[in-house]
């Protein structure tokens, strides 16, 4: 089984290919959704106050450990959304570089990046939730086609 990650030519290539136009999961897999995470520890004490990188970070190795409980791994993933307070265009590196750091690459899947005045507590400034296919094999493929 794989996620087949599409980039039509009728769209405009992803900006600095941080995502895929198009993700598929194959037939029979496990859709798992999670949560908005936000950078809390497992204490539940907060990461980076006032840092929207290490928060960044801290979300993204949450998100990370809930789709590893789920079974699955950052190949699985078809879609996330990042959550910014105060979103600024200079924030993207930052912002994808704590991914790089907590996945150890950007995964290839259709993300998209939503700047809100608030989120839930004051304290938080970003937020991540993702939508993944998870397969009965402990080890998926990733494709990327472009039709």
């Amino acid at each position: 089984m794989a996620v087949h990650r599409i980039d039509p030519p009728a769209l405009a290539t992803p900006v600095r290919n941080l995502y895929s136009q198009v993700t598929v999961s194959a037939p029979g897999d496990r859709l798992v959704a999670i949560a908005g995470q936000v950078a809390l520890d497992t204490d539940g004490a907060l990461v980076g106050a006032g840092d929207v990188a290490a928060q960044a970070e801290q979300a993204f190795r949450n998100l990370r450990a809930a789709l590893e409980a789920a079974g699955g791994t950052p190949a699985d993933l078809l879609k996330y959304t990042i959550h910014v307070v105060g979103s600024t265009p200079d924030l993207i590196e930052p912002v994808f570089d704590a991914l790089r750091r907590a996945f150890g690459e950007v995964p290839l899947a259709a993300s998209t990046w939503v700047g809100v005045a608030a989120l839930a507590l004051p304290e938080w400034l970003v937020e991540v939730d993702g939508l993944a296919a998870i397969g009965s094999r402990p080890h998926r493929t990733t494709e990327r086609t472009t039709p």
